[in-house]
Order: structure tokens, then C-alpha cells, then sequence
């Protein structure tokens, strides 16, 4: 095709109108529930321009990017009334068109009015751009979008080297991690530490990320326990011109099953099932309009309500508080004054409000952040968006305090370290996310001679020392410490220098061990005793024996198959005469039929 034949055919496009637009869903990963759509822009299909990246390209070449971006903001604003999708919609700007345009801020709220939607409705989506433009008048002009209701999003934050200039400049709402970081996040160390800082970043100026490019279920889990709010990918739903109004139900099962454990060795496992839905309480509402002192009213008959929503059409918009409400209504003549107020005039515009699948976990975070009123009035439960009822911060508090009871109940009372259950349970999550890890059992050679000889509580002494190497040694974000039982430990590594880490363990163990012993057995590197058959027999010091085995996923399915490959490796470890690691490299039982 000839240049003039393009520019023909692109000038055609843009005058008639011919732009498609795909939607692709955002999960909000705390509620459940679609966050909002990216708008997609694409050609003609029947035309050499449908591709977006031939698209773009033939319009940067022939100079029409910025009338090309106008016509994709605008077809994107009008399909998305059109189809009344929910949430918020995500429409791709280049910085250089906003710079280009002149009132470019009153040409798109234009387009937004002329499409009938609110501003806040609307987030415009930067993607990066080279150095050297004027990042001031940028600021400028985002700053002028913001105040009228307008969100700005960064796109593809770790593509090009500008974007922390970016996003330190714009200071957006919304920053978009560009897929490269999620992809294969569920194997790489070194990309979780990049994202982990990203998201520590993110709650330290206040902004949202959004996970893109999720394909996989393990990738989903990894995004959620990290904390970030937002995520975006085929696994979620992929772009259409129809989008899906509802998360794919391999995304819903995942948000719903339990953590799979970016954090283990902490609680947040034991919370990992139990949802807002446990708190729900059937509460009255009301809506914006009602009478103040009809809400009076409501609140004397039902003492045990700190707080009442307030609803319209089904949503709920505020709540009033118990406390505000009263104090204006004990002031002289204040029925008179306030009672025929509507209510809209009394509630909280900004209440806390959790979908009923909220994890428990998630949940006391976000009424810790909300602040104290949302833990002595409590907060709002919905169900698919819509109002469902209260929960209250005491039985909030009541409830994580069950769920630590229940988790001590599992934990080795010697070490406080997590025992067979939580093991079990933290080797089926890993599996079930197709996580690759290192199985490590660890277990004292030797040890009932020494029990023998200097009794049960020295023996306690040392599993404890043996359970503080493991713990510390361990990298805490990215591994897991158990303690079976008696000397026998279990460590659960994803961290890249496992290796190096248990050649650590074995040699501070035997620098350490040596003090729970007298100077004449340290001196004759060991003891006398009587040994199971009566007789009397030298014993060795106690040395420590660390059997691992690599996990593939695909080789192994079950914790049973882990376990025993674990004790295999630990016994043949045992086999040394003095502290030593044992590694099985094999693939696993199912390795031969994949």
C-alpha cells in the first residue's frame, strides 16, 4: 500500500468513525468484584489498520497520532454508556497529545459530557513517552483533569526508564505494573522483590496498582497476598466487544480459596478462609431522603445500632452515626431544627463498605486504615455491589482473636512454630498454585543418648536453639518453618539460595550445639551411655541432618508424596557421622508421565 493509499484510508477511518472498541475487565481483588474496564481502540477488521500497533504506527508516521487518540477516547467514552457497563473506564492518552491540544482539558470533558458520564467515572491512562518534554506543564494540565473529577493512571510502570520520573511528577491514582514483572512472579524471587517495593511505594504516596497481564491462577494469589489491589489479565477476563460484567469463575475460585502463603510463617494463613460474610448483621436502612428524625427514631427502638447505612437504589452511599446523630438532636428545640432534614445531610459521604467475600484479614486492614470510626460504628457488608447489612468492629476483633486461638492450637507449644496441620496445609497451597519449592526436614542425630544424659529439659533447650537457626536462617517473606514434633523441623524454602541457607543452619548448629555440653564430653566428642538394648555404648555429639528435595509441581501432587520424599532425603543425610544436607534432585513420582 502506497503512503497516499494510507493516509486515504486512515483519514477515512477517523472522519467516519470506525474505531472498535474492546473492553478488558479490572478485579478489584478485595471485594471480588469488577473494578472497572480498559478501553482497547482497533481498526476496521477488515481493514490493514485493525491491529492497534499498525494502527498507531501508520498515524505517527503520517502525523495524525493526536487526532487518532482523540477519536480513541472518544469512541471508548460512547461505548461505555452505551453498554452501561459498571465501574470506572480506562482510555489510553499519550502525554503528548495532552501537551499538543490546546484547552485540552476542556475538550475532554466535552467528550465525557457529550457521552454522559460523570468525571469520576473516567481515568485517563498515560502510557510512557521519551524524556525531555515539559513535565511542569504536564502537571499542569493533570492537575486541571483531577479537579474536575478525572483520574489519572500511569501505564506499564518498569517499561521505559521515565516512568518514576513519571509517577513521581503526575502523582496518579492508579499505576499500572507492566506485565513483564507478573509474568512468572509465581517462580521468580527477584521479580516478587521488584514488585514487593513497588507495592510499598504505592501505600507510601497513596496510589493503587494494578496487576496486568495475570494469566495464571498462581500469578493471581501472588498479586493478591502481596497486597495490591487491583489486577488485570485473561485470566480475569479477556477483551471484548461485549466485556464480562462478572470475574471468570477460575479468578472468583481463587479469590476464594486460602492464601497461598507470599507470607508464610505468619497468622494471615489461619484468616486465609474466613470472609466478611461470618460478620454480616441484618440491618435496617434508609435512603438519602428520609427525615432525619425518622433515622432518630429508627436508632431508639434498636439500641445495638451504632450505625445505619444509607442506601439508594439498592447501593449504599453513607452512614450515619450513632454519636453525630445524637448529638445534634439532644440540643434544645433540635427536632424542630433538624428532624425534617433529610438524612443525606447527616451521613458520612466516604464509609467503609467490603464486599461480603472480603478476606477477614483484608478487612482488618482496611478498618485500621479507615480509622476509628470505622471499628466503633462499624462498616458496610454488600453482596454483588448491593447493600447487605453491618458488621462491627468488636465482632471483627472477636473473630480474628478465634482464628489465633485456633491457629496456637495447631502450633508446637515448645518452639510456637507452626505444627502438622499448618505444614499440610501450606504444602497443599503451594501445590495447588504450581509453586516450585524446597522441602527441607531437619532432624537432630543422636538426640536420645543426649536426653538420656543430661534429661528432657537441656533436650528442650536444644530443639529450641535448633528451631531459632531454622527460623532466622529463613528468609521470612518468602519461606516456611514448622516443627513436626520432638527434634524434627521441616522448612519449606522458595527462596533462590535455599542451598547456601541450610549450609548456614548446619554450620551455626554446630557452633552453637557445643554448649549444652560439659568440658570432658566436649573434650572427648562425646559420652557414655546405656543404649535400648541395656548395654553401654559411646555416643557422638549431637549432630544435625537436613534432608531436601527440589518440588516440581508437575511431579509431585500430593503432601503425602513430599512428606515421604522429604523423610527419604532426611534419612539418607542421617547417614553422615556428623552434620550434613542431603539433596534429591529428582523431578518426583510423576515426573516419567508428564
Amino acid at each position: 500500500m502506497g503512503l497516499d493509499d494510507l493516509h486515504a484510508q486512515l483519514l477515512h477511518i477517523l472522519q467516519h468513525k470506525q474505531i472498535t472498541t474492546l473492553f478488558q475487565p479490572i478485579l478489584n481483588l478485595r471485594e471480588g468484584s469488577i473494578h472497572g474496564y480498559e478501553a482497547l481502540s482497533r481498526g476496521p477488521s477488515d481493514s490493514s489498520l485493525h491491529v492497534p500497533e499498525a494502527l498507531f504506527r501508520a498515524a505517527g508516521y503520517l502525523g495524525l497520532t493526536t487526532a487518532l487518540d482523540l477519536a480513541c477516547v472518544e469512541a471508548a467514552l460512547e461505548n461505555f454508556a452505551a453498554q452501561d457497563l459498571p465501574g470506572r473506564v480506562f482510555v489510553n492518552l499519550s502525554p503528548a497529545t495532552l501537551l499538543a491540544v490546546e484547552a485540552i482539558s476542556d475538550r475532554l470533558n466535552g467528550l465525557i459530557h457529550a457521552a454522559g458520564l460523570a468525571p469520576a467515572r473516567v481515568v485517563l491512562e498515560l502510557t510512557e513517552t521519551a524524556p525531555g518534554f515539559d513535565y511542569a506543564a504536564l502537571r499542569r494540565i493533570t492537575e486541571s483533569l483531577h479537579a474536575s473529577g478525572v483520574r489519572i493512571a500511569m501505564d506499564d510502570l518498569g517499561e521505559g526508564f521515565s516512568s518514576l520520573r513519571l509517577w513521581s511528577e503526575l502523582k496518579p491514582a492508579y499505576v499500572k505494573i507492566d506485565k513483564h514483572f507478573i509474568d512468572g512472579i509465581h517462580q521468580d524471587p527477584h521479580k516478587l522483590e521488584f514488585v514487593r517495593s513497588i507495592q510499598q511505594i504505592a501505600e507510601g504516596v497513596g496510589a493503587h496498582l494494578i496487576g496486568e497481564g495475570v494469566e495464571l491462577a498462581s500469578q493471581l494469589s501472588i498479586v493478591r497476598d502481596l497486597g495490591i489491589r487491583y489486577a488485570q489479565g485473561y485470566f480475569i477476563g479477556r477483551p471484548g466487544a461485549l466485556p464480562a460484567r462478572l470475574p471468570s469463575p477460575e479468578a472468583e475460585r481463587c479469590l476464594n480459596s486460602a492464601r497461598v502463603g507470599v507470607f508464610p510463617g505468619t497468622m494471615a494463613n489461619s484468616t486465609g478462609q474466613v470472609r466478611a460474610t461470618a460478620l454480616l448483621m441484618q440491618a435496617p436502612c434508609v435512603s438519602p431522603e428520609t427525615p432525619a428524625e425518622e433515622v432518630l427514631d429508627l436508632m431508639l427502638a434498636n439500641p445495638a445500632l451504632d450505625a445505619i447505612a444509607v442506601v439508594d437504589d439498592g447501593r449504599p452511599v453513607g452512614i450515619i452515626h450513632r454519636a453525630v446523630l445524637m448529638d445534634r438532636f439532644i440540643r434544645l428545640y433540635s427536632r424542630e431544627l433538624y428532624g425534617r432534614r433529610p438524612s443525606r445531610s447527616f451521613m458520612d459521604p466516604e464509609p467503609l463498605v467490603v464486599d461480603q467475600g472480603t478476606l477477614i484479614h483484608d478487612l482488618s486492614e482496611l478498618v485500621v486504615r479507615k480509622g476509628k470510626q470505622a471499628f466503633t460504628s462499624g462498616f458496610i457488608i454488600t453482596a454483588d455491589g448491593r447493600y447487605a447489612g453491618m458488621g462491627s468492629g468488636f465482632d471483627l476483633m472477636r473473630a480474628l482473636t478465634e482464628l489465633q486461638i485456633v491457629a496456637a492450637r495447631y502450633a508446637n507449644p515448645l518452639t510456637g512454630l507452626p505444627g502438622n496441620v499448618p505444614i499440610q496445609q501450606h504444602i497443599e497451597r503451594l501445590l495447588a498454585a504450581g509453586a516450585s519449592f524446597v522441602a527441607v526436614y531437619a532432624d537432630l542425630n543422636a538426640f536420645k543418648p543426649y536426653n538420656d544424659v543430661y534429661g528432657f529439659r537441656r533436650g528442650d533447650d536444644m530443639i529450641a536453639l535448633l528451631g531459632g537457626i531454622l527460623v532466622e536462617m529463613a528468609q521470612a517473606e518468602l519461606d516456611f518453618v514448622g516443627h513436626i514434633g520432638g527434634d524434627d523441623f521441616v522448612v519449606l524454602f522458595q527462596s533462590p539460595d535455599w542451598e547456601a541457607r541450610c549450609h548456614r543452619i548446619l554450620q551455626r548448629f554446630d557452633e552453637s550445639a557445643p554448649q549444652f555440653y560439659s568440658e570432658s564430653h566436649r573434650a572427648a566428642g562425646g559420652y557414655t551411655s546405656e543404649n535400648r538394648r541395656g548395654e553401654l555404648e559411646f555416643h557422638p555429639l549431637v549432630s544435625l541432618a537436613l534432608g531436601a528435595v527440589s518440588i516440581d509441581p508437575v511431579g509431585y501432587h500430593s503432601y503425602h508424596e513430599v512428606a515421604r520424599a522429604a523423610a527419604e532425603a532426611k534419612r539418607m543425610a542421617k547417614r553422615s557421622a556428623s552434620s550434613a544436607l542431603f539433596v534429591d534432585r529428582r523431578r518426583g513420582p510423576h515426573a516419567q508421565a508428564t
